[in-house]
């Protein structure tokens, strides 16, 4: 019998899933919601020595987030595809894009991570998202100063949405448990924004001009 060929990891770049807007989150017990922060969506690839931080346009911002590049690095596994969103924290927690945006270095960004797209060679693009999640929160587990796991929560999603919006953060994504991972734009995935969030103001400032 001929060897087991050994997995590869996926390729440098994938598309990522992107949430269909909603008026409001959706209904039922077969939700995640998570918080939606203000910041630069990023696929960390980690493959042997080489993290590359990729943004939803292809752009490498491996040392402009020297921070979240590092941390990826000195996770426990040969390769890894993490789709996340890199952030800066103002005093009270909240991610501000004004504090990342322009194009100097930004030492303080931490990588947001909320999905595992691929480990040590293996696609996981097929897992149900909870799978994927307790996979990526396990590999996260330990201190690694430049990458959080963005926590769920499988409460009332209009509860969450309310709470998120008396925070100031942008807003929620909902995904749907058992869903695999789809790039492009997907049903499984619901964004419900905070009208009052700086980030609404400055997508319609941008429609605007």
């Amino acid at each position: 019998m001929s060897p087991r060929p050994r997995p590869r990891p996926l390729a440098d770049f994938i598309e990522p899933c992107l949430p269909r807007p909603a008026d409001k989150p959706p209904v039922g017990r077969d939700w995640l919601h998570e918080i939606k922060h203000d910041g630069f969506r990023i696929m960390a690839r980690r493959d042997g020595d080489r993290v590359r931080l990729r943004t939803r346009n292809g752009n490498d911002f491996s040392r402009r987030f020297s921070l979240a590049a590092a941390a990826v690095a000195a996770l426990p596994a040969r390769s890894c595809l993490i789709d996340g969103e890199a952030i800066v924290t103002d005093q009270k927690g909240l991610a501000v894009f004004d504090l990342i945006r322009g194009h100097q270095p930004s030492a303080a960004a931490v990588l947001c991570a909320f999905g595992l797209l691929e480990l040590d060679g293996e696609d996981l693009r097929r897992e149900p998202i909870e799978t994927r999640k307790s996979t990526l929160r396990s590999l996260l587990r330990g201190k690694h100063a430049g990458i959080v796991f963005n926590a769920q929560t499988s409460a009332d999603g209009a509860i969450v949405y309310r709470q998120a919006c008396a925070l100031g953060c942008e807003g929620i994504v909902s995904k749907r448990l058992g869903s695999p991972y789809r790039a492009g734009r997907a049903d499984c995935w619901v964004k419900v924004k905070n009208p009052a969030a700086p980030a609404v103001t400055r997508e319609a400032e941008e429609e605007w001009n």
